[in-house]
């Protein structure tokens, strides 16, 4: 009798579709994990933060979130790293790469300010990742490698810039970044001390606002061709 082979394609499309469900499965659960950690990690600390609680959060069993992800030191990274990351996607959005040097550098500048405001779980874990001298940080394989095409488009901002004649020569795209991102962080980490030095609700609309327009007059300030 000839065989036709069905039963063996049959059990092979039946296989990839159990590893495709496993998968998405592993993928779903892991996405739950990290989206709880970076709650529990922002209200609790890395300190105060349990793993009971991240699962409790991700409504998942305490099992697969070691499987998935790991132990609580291997979740802190992961959940940093996904912070970066979204700030990261944030910036490839701009298309800055398209934007003529001035309009691009205020948008980044912009869109820096705003990710400090809008999203203090990146604060909070920032703070205590340096607290730790960035040991978790230190074992990511990704860091590096998630930033150089960030500093790709500065650099080729300011190159732009100054054949164009709007920006001065020879400004460090690190020693930039670190100050755009100063500008906005100090502000946003230290609004409530500053709030009550000053007198003023610093984390009032109004007020951040006004934060906004400053940096971007600082950055641009600096950045244009002396007269």
């Amino acid at each position: 009798m000839k065989k036709t082979g069905k039963p063996a394609k049959s059990a092979r499309k039946t296989k990839v579709a159990s590893h495709s469900g496993r998968k998405a499965k592993e993928e779903k659960v892991r996405e739950a994990v990290l989206a709880a950690a970076i709650g529990e990690f922002f209200e609790h600390g890395f300190g105060g933060a349990r793993v009971d609680a991240i699962a409790r959060r991700a409504k998942t069993n305490k099992r697969y979130l070691y499987v998935y992800v790991g132990n609580k030191e291997a979740i802190w990274l992961a959940a940093l790293q996904r912070v970066y990351a979204t700030m990261r996607a944030g910036e490839r959005e701009l298309k800055l790469e398209n934007l003529a040097p001035d309009e691009g550098m205020r948008k980044l500048i912009r869109f820096n300010f705003w990710f400090h405001v809008e999203h203090p779980e990146f604060i909070s874990m920032l703070n205590d990742e340096n607290r730790q001298k960035a040991k978790n940080l230190r074992r990511s394989a990704t860091m590096q490698t998630m930033y150089s095409p960030l500093l790709a488009l500065i650099k080729g901002l300011l190159r732009r810039g100054e054949v164009s004649g709007i920006f001065r020569k020879g400004v460090d795209p690190v020693q930039l970044y670190i100050s755009i991102a100063a500008l906005s962080y100090f502000y946003c980490s230290n609004q409530h001390t500053l709030s009550v030095i000053f007198g003023q609700d610093l984390g009032g609309r109004r007020e951040i606002r006004r934060r906004e327009g400053h940096v971007v007059s600082v950055i641009m300030g600096y950045l244009a061709q002396p007269a």
